[in-house]
């Protein structure tokens, strides 16, 4: 079952730390993230197999707020684990997948099944703790209370809570991961302009992040899936050929 970093006679964690969970088959792995991780103040669970992370993350209280998950695993592997939480589960936390050197397919499987960042083996603990504290900062960002009063962005048939970090669309509302949600308020925050894949890269992924042009592609598809009525013949999130993706929010409802 998943352990924790925290002793048996320790008394119940801090509230205010987030907790991580980290998924690896490797204990030298486990160990050595563990350690950078609790150095940095975070409490840290860990589990060995994808039936022990699925059990960890949506049976653990208070929720991790963020999942270190290998996609290299006993049994049911990183994509598998990852496919069901969003799915199933509807866990909406941000997912870091480990993954092999030059293994693009499981990159580009991952973060098109709801991961939103990637770190390759053999990688820098440090490293890794500043993907995290990326991550968390920019959900902490985007929960901050709005100015306005109302703070939603509305265009045509979606409307975008960023205090709430809820989606509806044609008055339903649809469940995001931390990176769609990102991409999305990105898009909206901005109607009509055109976004390039290098500009999204840049500003809806952090400077820590060194992806790929095809992680904003595999990000779009997703989003499409769950916003558009027709993903094929998107209505909001365009294609400007040869430009890169822009919102359009002239549909009305």
């Amino acid at each position: 079952m998943p352990t924790s970093t925290m002793p048996a006679d320790s008394p119940d964690p801090d509230p205010s730390r987030s907790t991580i969970l980290v998924v690896d088959d490797e204990p030298m792995v486990v160990e050595v993230v563990q350690r950078y991780l609790t150095r940095d103040g975070f409490h840290v669970l860990t589990a060995a197999t994808g039936d022990q992370a699925l059990t960890a993350a949506t049976a653990t209280t208070p929720p991790p707020a963020l999942i270190v998950l290998d996609v290299m695993l006993p049994g049911i592997d990183g994509v598998e684990v990852c496919r069901r939480l969003r799915r199933d589960h509807h866990v909406t936390v941000p997912i870091i997948l480990l993954t092999a050197r030059g293994e693009e397919a499981d990159r580009i499987n991952g973060l098109g099944v709801g991961a939103d960042d990637y770190v390759v083996k053999p990688f820098s603990p440090a490293e890794l703790v500043a993907r995290v504290k990326a991550q968390l900062r920019r959900v902490q960002i985007d929960t901050r209370p709005p100015v306005k009063a109302d703070g939603r962005l509305r265009g045509g048939e979606v409307v975008l809570d960023p205090s709430e970090r809820t989606c509806e669309v044609r008055g339903k509302p649809v469940t995001l991961t931390p990176k769609e949600f990102d991409l999305l308020h990105h898009l909206m925050a901005s109607p009509g302009r055109v976004f390039s894949r290098d500009d999204l890269l840049d500003g809806v992924w952090d400077s820590e992040f060194f992806g790929y042009p095809s992680t904003v592609t595999v990000h779009i598809r997703r989003l499409r899936e769950k916003v558009e009525p027709d993903p094929e013949r998107p209505s909001h999130i365009k294609t400007v050929w040869g430009l890169g993706y822009k919102f359009d929010p002239s549909v009305s409802t």
